[in-house]
């Protein structure tokens, strides 16, 4: 299975607690989805997000419907914290969040290695720019909401 690997990193002016707070919200990963993938949270609030934490929401894919559920899998607070596919359209996602305290904010960076059925050439013509989109969207959201 190749995997494949997406880094993104980002300066926010907020302390480190402040976006861990954020982060570890799992509702707000409503706020920071593209609308075009018609996020929906299906656990019920409050989530509380320890290691083991189950998370199921649904979304469309190229239109498509699809349930998604993630474990977190590791939990640093106000480190880190590492949530894993269980369920959902990728063969892997393994999305790590770490926030490093900077002068005047905190470094947000995201992680992900994941692998697609239908190996490279799926994964350069479908795959690859949408993830980029969506962390597009949503560096351009965490601006707006966290400026």
């Amino acid at each position: 299975m190749k995997v494949f690997q997406l880094k993104t990193e980002q300066k926010i002016e907020k302390s480190q607690d402040e976006l861990f707070s954020f982060f570890s919200d799992a509702y707000n990963l409503a706020e920071i989805t593209p609308p075009w993938l018609h996020f929906q949270m299906l656990t019920p609030a409050p989530i509380d997000m320890k290691v083991g934490t189950l998370i199921d929401y649904r979304l469309k894919l190229r239109g498509i419907p699809i349930r998604w559920q993630s474990e977190i899998t590791t939990w640093d607070p106000p480190h880190s914290f590492v949530d894993e596919q269980r369920r959902g359209p990728y063969r892997c996602w393994i999305h790590r969040h770490t926030f490093v305290p900077v002068p005047d904010g905190t470094l947000v960076r995201d992680e992900v290695d994941y692998a697609v059925l239908g190996g490279g050439l799926v994964q350069k013509l479908f795959v690859a720019p949408d993830i980029e989109k969506i962390f597009a969207y949503r560096t351009t959201k965490l601006k707006e909401l966290l400026a």
